[in-house]
C-alpha cells in the first residue's frame, strides 16, 4: 500500500492505494488559501487520517503540488498557489510527516496516472494537461515521466499564446501574475475563461454558468467558448508540432466540458504541420482523481 496526495488550489485530497492500483481509503479536504503552515498541516493530517484507516503507519507517501522544485535551491518556484513559491515544501513535509515523500508536479501526477492505468495507457508518448486554477502539462515518455534540468517539462501555459488574433484583443494579452502579458495560461484557465467573457460581454459569470449557458443556446456564452476552443486547439498545436504525442489527456475542471472533445480534432488540423493528425485528445479515465492517483503511482507497486 502506498499514499497519495493532491494539493490542489481549492481541495487537498489523499487516497490509499493498493498493489493492484485500486483505491482502499480516500478523504478530501478543503485547501487553507494563501495559508503555507495550514497546508502543510492538512497534508499531515491527511496522512494521519488515512492511515487510521487501513491500521497501517510509515506507509510512502507521494504528493503532487502547484509548481515545481527549483534543482538550484531546493524551493518551489512557479507555483500558481503562491503561498508556495519560495518554500522548502520537501523539507517541511518530511519533518511533519516524519518520513520522505517523493514530490511531482501536479500535471506530471495526471500524465504519470493516466499513462499507468487511464486513457492513454500504453501509449509510448502522452502529453497530459491541466485546465483549472491555472494550466500545467506534463510528459511520459515510454512509461518515464520527463524531468529536465530546469524542472519545468511540459510548462506550456507559460509560452505565449500562438497564432495570436489582434481582433480578438489576443495582443498584447491579458496580464498574467508572473509579470508577463499573453501567457497561454491567462487565457485557458478557469479564471481567463471567466475574465475573457466578462471583457467582450461585460458580464462578470464564471466559468460553469459559461458553460452551461452556451448549452442552453445562450449565444453569448457559445462564442466565448468558440474563442476558448480556437486558443486551446492553437496552443496544443504548438505542443503537438514539438512533441508530436500519441495521446493528449485533457485534466482539471475544464475538461469536463463535453464539446471540446467534439471540437478539438477539426480546429487541430488547421494548425498542427501536418498532412493529418493522429494524436488523440481525451478525457482522463479517473477523473478529477487522476491526480491523487498518480501521486500513490510515483512510488510503483
Amino acid at each position: 500500500m502506498r499514499i497519495g496526495i493532491d494539493l490542489g488550489g481549492t481541495k487537498t485530497e489523499g487516497i490509499v492505494m493498493g498493489a493492484g492500483s485500486e483505491i482502499l481509503q480516500r478523504r478530501r479536504v478543503p485547501t487553507p488559501g494563501n495559508d503555507y503552515p495550514g497546508q502543510i498541516d492538512a497534508i499531515r493530517r491527511l496522512v494521519t487520517e488515512l492511515e487510521t484507516a487501513v491500521d497501517r503507519h510509515d506507509l510512502p507517501v507521494g504528493i503532487g503540488h502547484p509548481g515545481a522544485i527549483s534543482p538550484a535551491t531546493g524551493l518551489i518556484k512557479n507555483a500558481n498557489s503562491t503561498c508556495l513559491n519560495g518554500r522548502p515544501l520537501t523539507r517541511d513535509l518530511e519533518r511533519a510527516l516524519g518520513r520522505t515523500p517523493r514530490l511531482a508536479n501536479d500535471a506530471d501526477c495526471l500524465a504519470v496516472s493516466e499513462q499507468a492505468d487511464g486513457a492513454a495507457a500504453g501509449a509510448r508518448s502522452v502529453f497530459a494537461v491541466i485546465l483549472g486554477t491555472g494550466v500545467g502539462g506534463g510528459i511520459v515518455i515510454d512509461g518515464r515521466l520527463l524531468g529536465g534540468p530546469n524542472a519545468i517539462a511540459g510548462e506550456w501555459g507559460h509560452n505565449p499564446l500562438p497564432w495570436p488574433r489582434p481582433d480578438w484583443g489576443e495582443v498584447p494579452g491579458p496580464a498574467h501574475w508572473d509579470g508577463r502579458s499573453g501567457a497561454i495560461e491567462a487565457w485557458l484557465s478557469g479564471p481567463g475563461l471567466a475574465a475573457d467573457h466578462a471583457r467582450v460581454t461585460g458580464d462578470a459569470l464564471a466559468g460553469e454558468r459559461i458553460v452551461a449557458g452556451a448549452e442552453q443556446g445562450d449565444p453569448a456564452c457559445a462564442a466565448t467558448l468558440d474563442r476558448y476552443e480556437d486558443r486551446l486547439a492553437r496552443s496544443l498545436a504548438t505542443v503537438i508540432n514539438l512533441l508530436d504525442p500519441e495521446v493528449v489527456v485533457l485534466g482539471g475542471g475544464l475538461s469536463r466540458i463535453e464539446r471540446l472533445y467534439r471540437n478539438l480534432p477539426g480546429l487541430l488540423s488547421r494548425w498542427v504541420f501536418s498532412d493529418r493528425v493522429d494524436t488523440r485528445v481525451v478525457p482522463p479515465r479517473h477523473g478529477d482523481s487522476s491526480g491523487v492517483r498518480g501521486a500513490a503511482w510515483l512510488w510503483p507497486a
